[in-house]
């Protein structure tokens, strides 16, 4: 269905990738090691300053989990296996797949 031709979504992926090492690459301060000199930070500050760390690496795993999905496609596609359902072996909508091309199932066994 979408084998080696499918540049657009090819192009989508890429795009998403890329995306995601920008946000990587901003997303590194918040994973910073939160100072615990009390001089320099209050308690409250310091307790909304771990907060926001462990909610940055939470967004890294997200994007990680995210990137390896969307490598996973590429493969798919190199493979020739793009665009049809893990359980079934039905094609996948075209809708879907521009929305989330890294999708193994269609909607019906995606629902269960």
């Amino acid at each position: 269905m979408y084998g080696r031709g499918s540049e657009d979504m090819r192009a989508l992926i890429a795009d998403r990738l890329a995306s995601l090492d920008h946000e990587d690459q901003r997303g590194d301060a918040g994973q910073a090691t939160v100072a615990l000199d009390q001089q320099a930070m209050g308690r409250l500050s310091r307790m909304d300053a771990l907060q926001n760390q462990a909610m940055a690496r939470a967004t890294g795993t997200r994007r990680e989990s995210e990137r390896r999905r969307r490598i996973a496609a590429l493969a798919r596609m190199d493979a020739g296996e793009f665009g049809y359902c893990n359980d079934c072996g039905e094609e996948i909508a075209t809708g879907r797949l521009r929305l989330d091309p890294a999708s193994i199932k269609c909607v019906d066994c995606a629902r269960g």
